[in-house]
């Protein structure tokens, strides 16, 4: 990455905007503890049911508005959070839900049952809402949601490998049956490009440092699991947590968003939002970071497209963040389709290491 990139990339946002906060502990965000890795074999757990908190459930559902008899996708389903308010709004609305989580769509099948044949989950990246809509054969939809938080059973689950609270492999694939898994990216990736990736994605400036580590520990077969990673991440910045964030959430971060191409799926949905909604349709879209809301606001402030519900992104209540830790950094930003059926071009994915 060029100096200039570097720079306007620092200048964009805060550091603390940056980081995931669903990869800290919740509750010790603001203590002054270190976290250390676990080494008993008692303290790793595998998630066995989908239980996943839906963020800012009732704001979502007041901003779509749903109507008897409209159509709305939520692009994001996980559990069926947001998909079961918009149903329940409107006892004649219709609901198309994607993921990509295999687990996560049995579970939303499972508490939407009800709803019968006024819901249907497709397994795909919410990238390809667009074409898996058309080949369903609908038209535009009157609402689109799209809640961008990694799911608490995916973060808890150590055989998922995206947190490193507990020991596991280093895999960090939403979708099992994807193609590279976060160890096969680090081994792809020189030393630069690791560092590149760590830095554009976890905001993290030791980058170059710590993938010097990372490949150094891979070289001596010593980066097999979560912990090791932690420990290669930890020998080259040192344990003492920056402003409430452990040393390893920045990379673990970074590695999570490039396995997935999470960036990528966003800039592509951005860019067919103007196909896929009808003219009044809202589109909602929860992030979790600066690099996401920087991509939907920067779609958003096409005025001759959009009309922003809000001037600013609409934050958890103070009771919800109580609640549920990993919402206090969501941010909830809606538009209404305003113009012609093809809309702006969204932001250009982020490639790293060559094309996949």
């Amino acid at each position: 990455m060029t100096d200039p990139a570097r720079a306007e990339a620092a200048a964009d946002h805060a550091a603390e905007d940056s980081v995931d906060p669903q990869l800290s502990l919740p509750g010790l965000a603001q203590a002054n503890v270190e976290w250390v890795w676990a080494e008993d074999e008692g303290e790793v757990n595998v998630v066995e049911h989908f239980v996943h908190a839906t963020v800012m459930k009732d704001e979502v559902a007041q901003v779509l508005a749903p109507r008897d008899g409209g159509v709305y996708v939520d692009v994001t389903v996980g559990g069926g959070g947001h998909a079961e308010a918009i149903l329940e709004s409107a006892k004649g609305a219709r609901v198309i839900g994607f993921d990509r989580d295999p687990e996560a769509i049995r579970a939303t099948e499972t508490r939407l049952e009800r709803f019968e044949d006024r819901v249907e989950i497709v397994r795909s990246n919410f990238g390809r809402v667009r074409e898996e809509l058309t080949a369903m054969g609908l038209g535009k939809v009157d609402g689109l949601c799209a809640d961008l938080a990694v799911s608490s059973p995916q973060l808890d689950d150590p055989l998922r490998g995206m947190s490193f609270r507990s020991e596991g492999p280093l895999d960090m694939r939403m979708d099992p049956e994807d193609s590279e898994t976060a160890i096969e990216l680090i081994t792809r990736l020189r030393d630069d490009e690791l560092a590149d990736v760590i830095y554009r994605y976890g905001d993290e400036r030791r980058s170059r440092r710590i993938a010097r580590s990372i490949k150094r520990a891979l070289l001596e077969g010593d980066l097999a699991t979560t912990l090791d990673l932690r420990r290669a991440i930890v020998r080259a910045v040192g344990p003492v947590r920056v402003g409430g964030v452990d040393p390893a959430t920045r990379t673990f971060q970074a590695l999570r968003i490039a396995v997935n191409r999470e960036l990528d799926e966003l800039a592509n949905l951005l860019s067919a939002l103007g196909e896929v909604l009808a003219p009044g349709g809202v589109a909602a879209v929860i992030s979790f970071h600066s690099l996401e809301d920087r991509l939907v606001k920067r779609t958003f402030a096409a005025h001759d497209a959009w009309e922003p519900v809000w001037k600013k992104p609409l934050m958890a209540s103070e009771e919800e963040r109580l609640a549920n830790p990993r919402a206090r950094s969501a941010k909830l930003r809606a538009a209404r389709r305003v113009s012609s059926p093809e809309g702006p071009r969204g932001p250009d994915p982020f490639v790293f290491g060559g094309e996949r």
